[in-house]
């Protein structure tokens, strides 16, 4: 599973970061986690607004920063 983190390293970035670490542990998954930090690579995902998060290939979550409950049971469904 990949688990791509869209964003510029901006504390809220940061703060996703964290939550899906968390969820991570939580569910036991077996994940690769990457930030994709350059503008025109998160522009390919079609994203607006960052943080967003890409669980392989597909925008969950863009402009907000999901908890890790709501993390852990996407991770769960993939």
């Amino acid at each position: 599973m990949l688990i791509q983190i869209l964003g510029t390293g901006c504390p809220k970035c940061q703060k996703l970061m964290a939550n899906v670490e968390e969820a991570v542990k939580r569910t036991g998954v077996e994940a690769e986690i990457e930030k994709v930090t350059q503008v025109a690579d998160i522009a390919k995902f079609g994203v607006a607004f960052t943080p967003a998060l890409v669980i392989d290939g597909e925008v969950k979550a863009s402009g907000r920063i999901p908890s890790a409950e709501e993390i852990a049971a996407w991770l769960s469904e993939a």
